[in-house]
């Protein structure tokens, strides 16, 4: 197999498994970070879908309608459903614009459709709904709504664009729990990365990594990633480099040196005649004696001489 075919390969294997996670329902997580945004990414996939003939529910609360739909053209347009968090979150102006019953009641709304067909729900974005929600209350929203009963020819799977760097472990850990795909963002050298984990039933995670680039009309352009600067390989003529020679003491030590330490008797070391000196008295030194006199109440059992201490 040549080099420009496995590349083929490679993408051709991307492709499908971005197809695959449109094509099954449940929750895609969208991973971002300030240098890697992801609402591009999530909009490449919005649009992905509407081309599949779906109708796409967007629950937008960072940016206005008119941004998000900026770059698409009419006919994906016509497939949107925006509802809107950004204008008015919390109904402060009562004109009726706004959702009533704030972003917990929008989730529920869309838990509760009955669009015919297969449905993309996209979450623009998780972090905002997080400040305004209970992570646990949000979590079972999201449960609820990408894991509805299946129906004949019904399918809904949930978009969902995450600002990692916002969230402790926790949070990120209980909504990755929640997901069948994440997708997270990085990138090297001005060109962007997608690592995608993908957990199919029954079976061990896939992972994989996707260099891309995402056109002006959202479109995805599958790359093979940047090409890396050569690094400098070194001489073998050249004779490595003594980390010991510039160093103000020595690590070695001279064949003088290593005599003299050798030879040299340490104070906590017995020397055999030294062993036998302090063991085998000579003539003329003291010897010592132990002279014992039993006690009025010492009751000694010759038997056993360690009766008094209960062993």
């Amino acid at each position: 197999m040549t080099p420009s075919e496995g590349v083929g390969r490679g993408v051709e294997s991307v492709l499908e498994m971005l197809e695959s996670l449109l094509a099954l329902g449940g929750m895609v997580l969208l991973r971002d970070s300030v240098e890697w945004e992801g609402r591009s990414l999530l909009k490449a996939l919005i649009k992905k879908s509407a081309l599949y003939g779906e109708q796409v529910h967007v629950l937008g609360c960072e940016v206005s309608e008119e941004e998000f739909r900026e770059g698409f053209d009419s006919s994906i347009n016509s497939r949107l459903v925006y509802h809107d968090l950004f204008r008015d979150p919390l109904n402060w102006s009562k004109t009726g614009e706004a959702l009533p019953g704030g972003p917990l009641e929008a989730l529920r709304a869309l838990c509760g459709r009955t669009d015919p067909g297969p449905i993309t729900v996209a979450l623009d974005s998780l972090s905002w709904l997080l400040l305004h929600l209970p992570c646990t209350t949000l979590c079972q929203a999201l449960h609820a709504l990408s894991r509805q009963d299946p129906c004949p020819g019904k399918q809904v799977r949930v978009l969902g664009l995450l600002h990692e760097e916002l969230h402790g472990p926790g949070p990120v850990r209980t909504l990755s729990s929640l997901a069948q795909a994440e997708v997270t963002l990085s990138g090297a050298m001005g060109q962007a990365s997608a690592h995608i984990l993908y957990r199919r039933p029954r079976q061990h995670p896939t992972h994989q990594t996707q260099w891309f680039s995402i056109l002006p009309d959202f479109s995805l352009d599958l790359q093979g990633g940047p090409l890396l600067e050569p690094q400098p390989q070194p001489d073998p003529h050249t004779p490595p480099v003594d980390p010991t020679n510039h160093l103000t003491f020595n690590l070695r030590l001279s064949k003088k040196e290593r005599e003299a330490k050798d030879s040299l008797a340490l104070p906590f070391q017995f020397s055999s005649e030294k062993q036998q000196a302090l063991l085998r008295p000579g003539p003329g030194q003291a010897t010592s004696h132990i002279f014992y006199e039993p006690d009025t109440y010492d009751d000694l059992d010759q038997e056993d001489p360690d009766d008094d201490l209960d062993v």
